[in-house]
């Protein structure tokens, strides 16, 4: 033990943290613990403030468990299958959008796929039939021509009022044609040219008598209208097929309201 004694001293002497320059390197400052220790009151009083200060309803989502906010995160089963749908109608929508722009791969055939486009466009249809009327001399012919300038108005009406509302876009960045702003068709959702041939494909198989190839070519031309959209990166897939479901519905809305001959010849005496 008195051996170990001056050993020990001997190591004091030859550390150079004990020297007297040092020594405030080995001792924690004051200054730091006190605005720690400040800085933990200010926070503790705060959160009590806090506490106090908080609605029972926040007070409530605070203590919730952490298993509710995991059933809150995870998406439920319709949202996920909904997604899913939704992303693959993208997916095959810009796919089949072979004609979008001058560097696809069928971009040579845009212009003649536009044209077909316009053929279920819907001024067009309508300065036809304003022609048509014009020109009728029976009462029938004036009938069923009244009705369908009544149908195609709807048309209008119905699918630019139902795009105001979804505001959803095509799958491609394509700008809609002059014709197109006179419709008010600048959305995709439901497409307008696809609701319009539906409605006219029915309305002529209803009230006009076709041969058995011309009705196969009307439900081929309103088919062929409706997906030309499609493949110029207009519309998705999804906007196609709805719109054939609100043409067919558009069509038995003017069956309802089909207006008589005498109602006919007076519109048309007013105008």
């Amino acid at each position: 033990m008195p051996a170990s004694q001056p050993r020990s001293r001997a190591r004091d002497r030859n550390n150079v943290l004990n020297r007297a320059e040092f020594l405030s390197l080995n001792q924690p400052l004051k200054g730091t613990q006190e605005s720690r220790s400040q800085g933990r009151k200010q926070s503790g009083q705060a959160g009590a403030a806090g506490a106090q200060n908080s609605s029972p309803k926040e007070r409530r989502q605070s203590q919730q468990l952490p298993e509710e906010d995991c059933m809150q995160l995870n998406p439920s089963f319709k949202g996920i299958a909904f997604n899913s749908l939704l992303a693959i109608d993208i997916c095959m929508s810009k796919r089949l959008g072979v004609c979008a722009n001058r560097a696809s791969s069928w971009g040579g055939a845009r212009s003649m796929i536009n044209l077909l486009g316009i053929t279920g466009h819907g001024i067009p249809w309508i300065a036809g039939t304003l022609i048509c009327l014009v020109k009728s001399s029976t009462l029938a012919g004036q009938e069923v021509l009244m009705n369908l300038l009544l149908a195609l108005l709807l048309d209008i009406v119905i699918v630019a009022g139902l795009q105001k509302l979804a505001k959803r876009k095509g799958p491609y960045d394509v700008s809609p044609g002059v014709l197109d702003y006179l419709t008010m068709d600048t959305y995709a959702f439901p497409a307008g040219h696809a609701s319009r041939a539906a409605m006219l494909s029915k309305f002529f198989l209803n009230h006009l008598v076709l041969a058995i190839p011309l009705r196969i070519l009307l439900v081929i031309w309103a088919l062929c209208v409706g997906f030309s959209r499609v493949m110029i990166g207009r519309h998705h897939i999804t906007d196609v097929l709805s719109g054939f479901v609100f043409g067919y519905l558009q069509f038995r809305l003017v069956e309802l309201i089909w207006m008589s001959s005498n109602t006919c010849q007076m519109l048309i005496s007013i105008w």
